[in-house]
């Protein structure tokens, strides 16, 4: 009978997503079958799944930690962010709705049979259940209707551990604060707190770990200390993009607009960890370097509204110099329909129906679609007739002239399009860079002969393991985990 334990957090970012993978890794090394599960998220940073279908990154890295395939049951609700007040709701991999937010939580209570269904899917396959819950275990304001933290935890009558970041500073008042505010049925649930992201003497913190377990009532492990190695793996929330240029003098620099609504940024993880490699995330209000050799215009949830971004931060203008001076430009996915003529949506999938203009540096025009491309790719890019293993994930049917120069071949078609000049590619596949010899095509010389990135992948999630496994009591902490009822 499979047992679950649930990690919440005292906030956002306090490295639940982290915690759950190392421990997927520690208990996949042991020999034991584990899954991961998340009942709600919210992230435009997606994977697509072995079922056909999409979760949140995390959830992927997390099944990776766990040496399994990817599926939908992992991630049941995923909402992806569409304006500021609204999301495109994905129920078990598949667009349902798109919502404003106080509708989907009013409505959202209906999704809970569909969560627990897919948690007692994954449950009747493995050892072990580790659970994520979802932004703050304290947010009581949204406790109605629930079903990612509390909500969900009472509905499948599971354990939870308390994460805090003692790295924000005031970690102990986050987790008795936390106990302070839920509901004492909730409180009760708790079973353990852990302080995560410490740096310095951990024998400094001793007095902190007696006082949270007098003060909580439950036992506190830990401290983890800070993981140097974190930023290897692929992140899911657009926080982390705050610190993703890379510091290198390289010799190659890479531009990367960042879009209000840049999806699956991950796409530039295999570059940023190139050694001889600068990638320059632009921020709003900068210009794009012109000492740029190459300009990746990334994926988006909203293309148009992206688009009309793109031009009121001036970058188009950047753009189009960069492209006067024989320099590259790649889009992928929404980037790549920025690069066409225009941009369709007669039906208001994004929002307001109608037509945006592209940046014509491509000779196509894109019509959006209801219909969500969903699917795992191996193609071969025919520029250097090196294997890509990606990818779609995309609403909208791109024509014109240039796609008669396909970026790439899938199972024999033509997918993409490559300007007449060919020193303009767009394509929708996703995940192209991980490809380490389509890779170094791009790069040449710069590109490390020695550095596999999906290897180093596995490598950081070893090390991730082995790091739980050295500063927590990993057979205690699991100790708290139930069986799951699957009734």
């Amino acid at each position: 009978m499979a047992k679950a334990l649930m990690f919440m957090g005292t906030g956002s970012d306090v490295g639940k997503s982290l915690i759950v993978a190392g421990l997927c890794r520690a208990l996949a090394n042991r020999g034991l079958k584990v899954a991961p599960f998340k009942p709600q998220n919210m992230s435009n940073n997606a994977a697509v799944t072995a079922d056909g279908g999409e979760i949140g990154r995390a959830q992927a890295l997390q099944a990776r930690a766990s040496r399994r395939e990817p599926i939908t049951a992992m991630n049941p609700v995923l909402l992806k962010p569409e304006l500021e007040t609204g999301s495109q709701v994905v129920v078990r991999g598949q667009r349902v709705a798109s919502m404003t937010a106080r509708t989907y939580w009013n409505e959202r209570g209906k999704l809970l049979p569909e969560v627990i269904d897919a948690f007692h899917e994954l449950a009747a396959d493995v050892d072990f259940v580790i659970v994520e819950g979802a932004g703050s275990a304290s947010e009581v304001n949204l406790r109605r209707n629930d079903i990612a933290n509390f909500g969900f935890a009472q509905a499948a009558d599971i354990p939870v551990v308390l994460v805090g970041d003692i790295h924000r500073g005031g970690v102990i008042a986050s987790v008795v604060g936390t106990f302070a505010v839920v509901a004492p049925a909730d409180a009760k649930r708790i079973r353990a707190s852990l302080i995560n992201k410490f740096q310095g003497d951990p024998s400094l913190f001793a007095d902190g770990i007696a006082f949270l377990a007098q003060k909580t009532g439950v036992p506190c492990f830990g401290p983890v200390p800070w993981f140097t190695d974190a930023g290897k793996l692929p992140a899911e929330d657009v926080l982390a993009l705050a610190d993703y240029t890379s510091d290198k003098s390289g010799a190659l620099t890479i531009a990367v607009p960042q879009l209000p609504r840049i999806a699956n940024f991950d796409d530039l993880d295999p570059l940023r960890a190139e050694p001889g490699v600068n990638l320059v995330l632009v921020a709003p209000g900068q210009a794009i370097p012109r000492n740029a050799d190459l300009i990746i215009l990334p994926g988006s949830k909203a293309t148009r509204s992206d688009m009309a971004a793109l031009r009121a931060n001036g970058w188009d203008i950047d753009i189009i110099a960069h492209h006067r001076a024989g320099d590259k430009i790649i889009g992928i996915c929404g980037g790549y329909q920025m690069l066409g003529r225009s941009i369709a949506d007669p039906d208001g999938i994004e929002g307001t129906p109608g037509t945006t203009e592209g940046l014509g540096l491509l000779d196509v025009e894109t019509v959006l679609s209801p219909v969500k491309q969903l699917r795992v790719e191996r193609a071969i890019h025919l520029g250097s007739g090196t294997a890509i293993a990606g990818y779609h994930m995309h609403m909208g049917v791109t024509q014109g002239p240039d796609i008669a120069r396909p970026f790439a071949h899938v199972a024999g078609m033509n997918e993409g399009a490559v300007s007449a000049d060919g020193r303009v590619q767009g394509t929708y596949l996703h995940g192209l860079f991980a490809a380490d010899d389509f890779r170094r095509a791009v790069l040449g010389n710069v590109a490390s002969p020695d550095f596999a990135y999906e290897a180093s992948i596995d490598t950081t999630l070893d090390a991730l393991a082995a790091h739980l496994e050295h500063h927590i009591d990993i057979d205690a902490l699991l100790g708290l985990a139930e069986p799951v009822r699957l009734d």
